[in-house]
């Protein structure tokens, strides 16, 4: 269950999703950003209005419609909103670096939570490490099913914060080495030692009434 802290804690988990604008939709840009709390409860989660023409609204794995956009607020709202939420706070996500681009801010790298680069949920290939999917991360590590068809940046953005949560103590404390996370070993190249209990099943069904 998502318990009832609603309060803007120290760790939140953010995610967004895009829509494509230029010849044929191949540029990204933001529709949706959705921000949660550490207990998964929704801080903000707001529509972005398009500034160009949208050419491919990719409803088929973002989920957005052109109904969904009308009325929405310019980006330049969104920023101020969204920064003011971030500001001094630790930022989970999965692919960060994307979506803090799309929504043209920054954040210190060391309040940086990005489980697309925490080695353990990564794998070696070619001698680079490369990140898993947050689908499969989430049902591997987590047993939840995300992504099923349409995206949901709610339902994404709690999926990061359980995997995180589930993985800080190993993580905070890497952070606190000369090596910081990167001495820490891929999926594939597993540390031996005792099993880690599976994490509990948590609700993540994006649906307003969760939140109230």
């Amino acid at each position: 269950a998502l318990g009832h802290n609603k309060a803007v804690t120290p760790i939140v988990a953010m995610d967004c999703e895009m829509v494509g604008v230029g010849p044929g939709g191949e540029r990204d840009s933001l529709a949706r950003v959705s921000i949660v709390n550490a207990s998964g409860n929704v801080l903000y989660d707001s529509y972005v209005a398009q500034r160009e023409p949208v050419t491919d609204y990719r409803t088929w794995v973002s989920g957005i419609t052109p109904a969904n956009l009308l009325g929405a607020p310019d980006i330049s709202t969104v920023q101020k909103q969204v920064t003011e939420l971030l500001q001094g706070r630790v930022l989970v996500g999965h692919g960060v670096k994307k979506d803090l681009s799309v929504l043209m801010l920054s954040h210190p790298r060391k309040h940086i939570r990005d489980t697309a680069k925490y080695p353990p949920f990564m794998f070696s290939k070619a001698g680079k490490r490369r990140p898993r999917a947050l689908k499969l991360l989430a049902q591997q590590e987590l047993g939840l099913s995300i992504q099923e068809g349409q995206h949901s940046s709610v339902d994404d953005a709690r999926a990061a914060l359980y995997l995180y949560q589930k993985h800080a103590g190993v993580w905070e404390k890497a952070l606190k080495t000369p090596h910081g996370i990167k001495q820490l070993p891929t999926a594939n190249r597993p540390v031996k030692k005792k099993r880690v209990e599976s994490y509990s099943l948590r609700d993540v069904k994006d649906d307003p009434l969760a939140d109230l």
